[in-house]
C-alpha cells in the first residue's frame, strides 16, 4: 500500500499538481488589468477547487483562504479530492491579487502538497521571515541577527563582497529599518509591492532571479507555502509568528500552537515528502504569465519535490476551451 501511495504522489507531482496551479492561473488571467482583485481571486479559487476535486486524494486544506466555514471556498480544514492517500494542502490560488488587478508582474498561483501532518497549521497572522537558497552551510542566516550581520554571513559563505548580495524586501514602512541596514553594508535591495510567497520563492534560484536573501514580515500562511518551495531545493528559512492582539493569539492556540515565541526552521514548517507547484499569472522574474493566443492558452509552471530534489519547468500550450471546466485535459 505504501508503494502504491508513493507511486501516486509521483504522478501528482509530474501531472496533477501542475494542472491544479495551471487551472487557477488561467482563470485568474481573465481578470488581469480589470482592477477587481476580489473577482480575480474568486476566479482562481473556483478553478483550483474544481481541479482538486478531480484528484484521487483525501486532501485537507491546512493553509487556505480563511479559517472558518463561512470563509470563501478552500478554507482551512476543508476536505477536497475523491478519496485516497491523506494529503496536506497549502495554497494561495492567486498570490498577488492586486498585482493581477493592476496587470503588474510576479502574480502566481501556488500550491504545496505533503504527506498528512507535514505542514505547519499556521494561523492567519503575521510572521517574521528570513530565507536564502541552497548551497550554504547550515546556520548561515539567523532570524535574530540584524540584516547587516545576515548579509555579511551570506556574503562570506558565497565568497563575495556584501555589495554583491541582493535582498528582497516587501515595500512596507515597517521594513524601513531593514532597508537601511541592507544599504548600510552596501547590499542591493529589491523592493516588491506585493507577493510574499514570490519574494521567498525567488531565493530558490538566485542565478535566475538575482535574489540572494529575503527578509521581512509577511503572512504566516504564505511563510509555510514558501517553506515548502525551499524544502524542495534545500534552501534555508526561519520564521516566528507575530501577534498584534489577543484574538490573534487565540487563533494560534486554536490550531494547537502552544509556544507563541517559537522560532521555526524549514523542517518545522514543511517536513515529510513535500511537493510544490507554481504557475505564472502575469509575467515575472521566475515564470512567464498566461498568454491567450487565438484558440490556444500558453502557461509556464514549475513543479518541485523534496524527496528527489527534482525541479521541472513545464511550458504548456492548451486548447482555450479545455479550461471551461476549471482544469486542462491536455
Amino acid at each position: 500500500m505504501a508503494e502504491q501511495h508513493q507511486e501516486y504522489l509521483d504522478r501528482i507531482l509530474t501531472i496533477e499538481l501542475g494542472r491544479c496551479t495551471e487551472a487557477a492561473a488561467v482563470a485568474a488571467s481573465t481578470k488581469i488589468g480589470h482592477g477587481d482583485k476580489e473577482a480575480a481571486d474568486q476566479a482562481a479559487v473556483t478553478a483550483l477547487r474544481a481541479a482538486f476535486n478531480k484528484l484521487d486524494i483525501d486532501g485537507t486544506i491546512v493553509i487556505g483562504e480563511g479559517e472558518r466555514d463561512e470563509a470563501p471556498m478552500l478554507y482551512i480544514g476543508e476536505k477536497v479530492g475523491k478519496g485516497g492517500p491523506k494529503i496536506d494542502i497549502a495554497l494561495d490560488p492567486l498570490e498577488g491579487t492586486t498585482l493581477t488587478a493592476k496587470a503588474m508582474s510576479n502574480a502566481l498561483a501556488v500550491v504545496a502538497m505533503a504527506t498528512g501532518g507535514s505542514l505547519l497549521n499556521a494561523p492567519d497572522v503575521y510572521m517574521d521571515k528570513i530565507a536564502c537558497g541552497p548551497g550554504f552551510p547550515k546556520g548561515v542566516i539567523d532570524l535574530d541577527a540584524s540584516a547587516e550581520d545576515n548579509i555579511r554571513s551570506l556574503a562570506k559563505a558565497k565568497g563575495v563582497d556584501p555589495s554583491e548580495i541582493t535582498v528582497c524586501v516587501l515595500d512596507r514602512p515597517r521594513h524601513d529599518y531593514i532597508v537601511e541596514g541592507c544599504r548600510k553594508v552596501g547590499a542591493r535591495v529589491t523592493m516588491i509591492p506585493d507577493g510574499d510567497v514570490a519574494g521567498v520563492f525567488h531565493t530558490t534560484n538566485p542565478e535566475e532571479s538575482g535574489i540572494d536573501l529575503y527578509i521581512g514580515t509577511g503572512g504566516a500562511p504564505e511563510g509555510v507555502l514558501a517553506a515548502a518551495a525551499l524544502r524542495c531545493v534545500g534552501g534555508q528559512m526561519q520564521g516566528r509568528l507575530v501577534f498584534r492582539n489577543d484574538d490573534e493569539r487565540a487563533r494560534a492556540e486554536k490550531w494547537g500552537i502552544k509556544d507563541l515565541d517559537r522560532k521555526y526552521d524549514l523542517l518545522d514548517m514543511a517536513s515529510g515528502d513535500v511537493m510544490f507547484a507554481a504557475t505564472g499569472v502575469t509575467d515575472g522574474t521566475m515564470l512567464k504569465g498566461v498568454k491567450w493566443r487565438g484558440e490556444k492558452v500558453f502557461t509556464q509552471t514549475i513543479v518541485m519535490r523534496s524527496k528527489s530534489g527534482t525541479v521541472r519547468v513545464i511550458d504548456a500550450a492548451s486548447k482555450a476551451d479545455s479550461f471551461n471546466r476549471g482544469y486542462s485535459d491536455q
